[in-house]
């Protein structure tokens, strides 16, 4: 079978797979998720095994020290894994609920019900434990799941695969409501984009490039970010000792991922002040900066002036654009000019301009005087996420359970005909 020819299968097999979960039972979809649970559990030396392929390959491949951490599923990672089959277990059903019903001039009831999507594809990259909280979660939704690692990760995706399949079957579900694809091949990526009559949504979840290649193949709805670009303004009413432990906080915690702070808007009017305080803190957990002509002489012998790609720059590293602005609208349009739709925050005690940042600011989360780092799925209350969106069709931000779902207009009559 060639690479054209596996891909319609699997894409006819995942569309009739998902009739079976769109009408599964909540006890149903939960015995599957605690039954997996048990599987993680129970079969820790297997999945370890598989994991010691993807790893011993991957070191004789020369992967980055990064990427070598994000495949290793330790026990501490099983053990997360585990815990997200319970806690998404354990939340309420979207699927059947019923809101915002009323009632028409003409007597008819309408309503709009939440739905399963159909058929989810994603493509990623590295972390082996997507497959598992990725699945877990189109699962609760109704959805059947067609996933796409990343090669270095193949027999790790392959086993967690087959632990799927068995929590499936052993509660009367078809395995093909979750399928990982069995080749590495590249072809297998362009395929999957052209089958937008079985694939309902695509959502990449990795680098740029990978993102940008699958939405210019895609024929159906992409869920996508392409980066993290996030900004703290630090606005001329902000407390100062707590915007240093934020900007500390958000900078420095786990500067490689996509929550992580890239840029530092400081109004002038507190600059002398809380620059000199930013440099020492920061400068302390190994943070460098790329400063603007009036934020250099503030922050020490780790600043140097800043290029002009550096604003809009996605680092993942511990390195930090430094800009003053002299208002909030100058930093609003920087934020318009460079920013990318992700996260933005604003530290500042005035209500007012706190209230316009959060309405003006685009961007999945803003936050007022907290870390950016809260963008996440599990600190926003979702559990576990599939990825952050900034597309702002369907789903903004973090997507759980409830955001890998629609929602159909339903109407109760009692006779009515259209006048």
């Amino acid at each position: 079978m060639d690479i054209q020819e596996m891909m319609l299968s699997v894409g006819q097999r995942a569309k009739l797979a998902s009739r079976s979960m769109a009408k599964a039972s909540t006890a149903q979809k939960n015995a599957v998720l605690i039954r997996l649970a048990e599987l993680l559990d129970s079969r820790r030396d297997e999945i370890a095994a598989a994991n010691a392929r993807d790893l011993d390959a991957a070191e004789k491949e020369g992967l980055d020290a990064p990427r070598m951490d994000r495949l290793r599923l330790t026990p501490a990672v099983i053990d997360a894994m585990a815990l997200a089959c319970r806690e998404v277990a354990a939340q309420d059903d979207p699927v059947g609920e019923i809101s915002g019903m009323h009632k028409r001039p003409n007597g008819i009831l309408v309503g709009r019900m939440r739905i399963p999507l159909g058929v989810i594809a994603m493509i990623f990259e590295s972390r082996p434990n997507v497959t598992v909280d990725s699945g877990i979660l189109c699962l609760k939704a109704g959805n059947a799941v067609i996933l796409r690692g990343g090669r270095e990760a193949f027999h790790s995706n392959q086993y967690l695969a087959t632990l799927l399949h068995e929590a499936l079957t052993d509660n009367s579900l078809p395995a093909d409501a979750v399928q990982v694809i069995e080749t590495t091949e590249r072809a297998a990526v362009p395929a999957l984009c052209k089958l937008d009559q079985y694939i309902d949504v695509m959502i990449p979840r990795g680098g740029e490039g990978l993102i940008r290649a699958v939405v210019a193949e895609a024929t159906m709805p992409v869920l996508k970010h392409y980066k993290g670009v996030v900004h703290a303004y630090v606005d001329e009413a902000a407390d100062l000792d707590r915007a240093v432990k934020i900007v500390l906080n958000a900078k420095a915690q786990r500067p490689g991922v996509c929550n992580a702070l890239e840029c530092l808007l400081v109004h002038k009017a507190v600059a002398e002040q809380l620059l000199p305080r930013v440099a020492e803190a920061l400068s302390a957990a190994g943070v460098s900066f790329r400063a603007c002509p009036r934020a250099l002489p503030f922050l020490g012998v780790s600043a140097q002036p800043a290029a002009e790609n550096d604003w809009g720059m996605e680092f993942h590293d511990l390195i930090l654009a430094v800009k003053v602005v002299d208002s909030m609208d100058e930093a609003l349009d920087h934020i318009a000019e460079h920013g990318s739709n992700h996260t933005e925050i604003i530290i500042s005690q005035d209500h007012d301009t706190a209230m316009r940042f959060m309405r003006e600011a685009d961007a999945s989360m803003v936050a007022i005087n907290a870390s950016s780092r809260f963008n996440d799925g599990g600190q926003l209350g979702l559990g576990a996420e599939i990825g952050i969106s900034t597309s702002k069709l369907h789903a903004y931000g973090p997507m759980g359970v409830t955001e890998l779902t629609g929602a159909k207009f339903v109407v109760f009559g009692e006779g009515q005909v259209r006048e």
